[in-house]
């Protein structure tokens, strides 16, 4: 980016350079294959990230629960409603694309990534009816539930001479996989439901389990959540994502 160009008193040109932010955070999508066995408790494994070109202006985060009024003799219908469950939540972001600086195929190739997720991998279709890809939201220390992407529009704004799109704003709807698990407040399922942590010298996996939960046996957890191989190398300034104490327990 060129730097800003200000006056002095005297009418002469100075340039003026600022320096980048470096806490800026790319907002993605993790996009995993579903388990093998079956199950909604964690995808399975890795398979790449789609980095968002530029983070989303606002996200629409859908919860709806269901309700039933007591339908007894004599009771009237306004009655304090009985929960019958929830449906699972439902995440729809705006991803705005544009290639106008290379004029390539970047747009298209990015929004070819974002379809593949509608339909079901290779290896689901090769052992069963099929299954769409597992995706989760990240955004700096925000992680989303384990998702499929249920529909993807693409709006092509600009084109070149050849006809090639240079630029896209893309509507992604997510669809909750597990739903609701059961005694759950219903807004602990969307986006908070982890917390963070920034690596220092002398943190360890175990540390920073008992830290959060009490108990430094479940380091693992942790590591699995931010796909940790060694756990006896830890870069000072990584942001680890700490699963909630909720979210363990549900998965052990």
């Amino acid at each position: 980016m060129a730097s800003p160009i200000t006056f002095t008193s005297a009418g002469t040109a100075r340039a003026t350079s600022y320096a980048a932010p470096t806490n800026l955070q790319k907002a993605l999508l993790s996009v995993h294959r579903p388990p093998k066995a079956g199950g909604a408790a964690k995808p399975g494994d890795f398979m790449h990230d789609i980095t968002f070109q530029f983070n989303p202006r606002e996200l629409s985060l859908t919860k709806n629960a269901k309700w039933e009024r007591s339908r007894q003799p004599n009771v009237p219908k306004s009655g304090t409603p009985e929960f019958k469950g929830s449906d699972p939540c439902k995440l729809t972001l705006e991803v705005f694309l544009d290639a106008t600086e290379r004029m390539d195929d970047g747009v298209v190739k990015k929004v070819e990534q974002l379809f593949a997720c509608c339909v079901p991998t290779e290896d689901s279709r090769q052992h069963g009816k099929g299954s769409p890809p597992w995706v989760v939201f990240k955004w700096g220390g925000m992680t989303g539930f384990p998702a499929f992407v249920s529909s993807v529009s693409a709006k092509y704004t600009l084109f070149t001479p050849a006809g090639v799109p240079v630029r896209a704003t893309c509507t992604v709807n997510l669809e909750e996989i597990s739903g609701e698990p059961g005694g759950q407040n219903p807004t602990s399922g969307a986006l908070a439901a982890r917390d963070s942590h920034v690596v220092v010298a002398g943190d360890s996996l175990q540390s920073l389990a008992y830290r959060a939960y009490g108990n430094a046996e479940l380091w693992r957890e942790i590591a699995e959540a931010n796909d940790i191989d060694d756990p006896m190398r830890l870069r000072p300034g990584r942001r680890l994502l700490v699963p909630a104490l909720e979210e363990v327990r549900d998965a052990r």
